[in-house]
């Protein structure tokens, strides 16, 4: 159970460090500033996106779960870690910009979800690199983690990069 305790407290450390600084509304992303910068994050929160979701895909064939495809070559799974390392690393600056432009805001629904999600992200990163390097763990575990991955990466984008690419406007919100 001591495995927990790190994404935990990864969840934790985010959440509180978003909620203790103050926001730089005039923090860059790459030179771009305000609306600039908003655009930005959307573009690259839309590439996240497209990266987590070929994981997805890479994972479910590297376990023998997408039909008519069999098993996977050995390479799939080189792949899906370096494509895991290129979604983390992608996933940084528009995080430490989120972070320190705007903080976790708690005043509205999708503010509050983007926000809460944000800081799970990273969490959720932390926990499925523990579970891929424990093999002590039950075999639901590491599809679990990798979902969890995959579902927090949708619901950002879906609070931001689809609300921000359609008008200010996402179904629900």
């Amino acid at each position: 159970m001591l495995w927990a305790l790190p994404p935990v407290a990864v969840v934790v450390g985010v959440f509180w460090f978003g909620r203790a600084h103050t926001p730089e509304y005039a923090t860059a992303l790459f030179g771009a500033r305000f609306g600039d910068a908003q655009q930005l994050k959307a573009e690259l929160g839309t590439a996240l996106l497209g990266l987590a979701l070929i994981q997805l895909l890479l994972a479910l064939w590297l376990y023998g779960r997408l039909p008519g495809l069999g098993a996977a070559p050995r390479p799939v799974g080189r792949i899906h870690r370096l494509g895991g390392l290129a979604a983390f690393l992608l996933s940084l600056p528009i995080a430490r910009h989120c972070l320190v432009a705007y903080g976790v805001q708690l005043t509205d629904a999708r503010t509050t979800l983007h926000s809460l999600s944000g800081c799970f992200l990273y969490g959720a990163f932390v926990a499925k690199v523990i579970v891929v390097r424990h093999r002590r763990l039950p075999g639901w575990a590491l599809p679990a983690a990798g979902g969890a991955l995959v579902l927090t990466i949708a619901l950002l984008w879906y609070s931001a990069a689809l609300w921000y690419l359609n008008g200010y406007h996402a179904p629900g919100f």
